[in-house]
């Protein structure tokens, strides 16, 4: 690889590691406390200040549940496969369908059946993207400011993450779906088939 192909690795890491870190809903503060890297390395990291080692990528690595080459964007090896890695948050099974950061992000997503005493009103929450989901199969219960939709197996949704919005498990079985998520805003453009000339 020559000096300036390695320079445009080294660049693109901190948008990566910052994209990542959002995508998993990590804090600086948590990350750290979970890498034992320091708060301002990490700033420092994720803005371009500072130049990425073996010996902060690894914990990194490790934290997110990804592979090296995938933070530091190496090439592809030739193998179209995506070797997912699933994680588990609040609950829910999370399998990154994607290898690279930024851009449209593609999840499947499990949720287990809640308990009778979880049963209530999925939690809002508001952040910058826009979001795409396709339910596999189950019912997925999702709130969108004062509406509530009940979704089901080949069902799609799309909104603005600007909208207070949540979403659970509507079952009494697993609920599976697709998400596709932008961080920029990016939309999700379907075309059912070719328009008759």
């Amino acid at each position: 690889m020559a000096d300036d192909d390695l320079s445009d690795v080294l660049t693109a890491v901190g948008p990566r590691l910052r994209a990542l870190r959002r995508t998993r809903d990590f804090t600086l503060a948590r990350l750290s406390e979970t890498t034992g890297i320091s708060l301002s390395t990490l700033s420092r990291l994720e803005s371009g200040q500072r130049k990425p080692t073996l010996e902060l990528l690894l914990p990194l690595a490790k934290a997110y549940g990804v592979a090296l080459d995938e933070l530091v964007g190496a090439p592809a090896t030739g193998d179209p496969r995506v070797h997912p890695r699933p994680f588990t948050r609040n609950g829910q099974t999370i399998v990154p369908l994607t290898r690279y950061l930024g851009g449209l992000n593609a999840y499947k997503l499990i949720l287990p059946p809640r308990p009778p005493a979880e049963r209530g009103r999925p939690e809002q929450r508001v952040h910058e993207g826009y979001e795409w989901m396709y339910v596999l199969s189950g019912r997925l219960w999702l709130t969108l400011g004062e509406h509530d939709l009940v979704l089901t197996a080949g069902e799609a949704a799309e909104f603005d993450t600007r909208t207070p919005h949540g979403f659970g498990n509507a079952g009494d079985r697993p609920v599976e779906f697709l998400s596709l998520f932008g961080a920029q805003g990016e939309r999700m453009h379907v075309r059912a088939r070719p328009t008759a000339t």
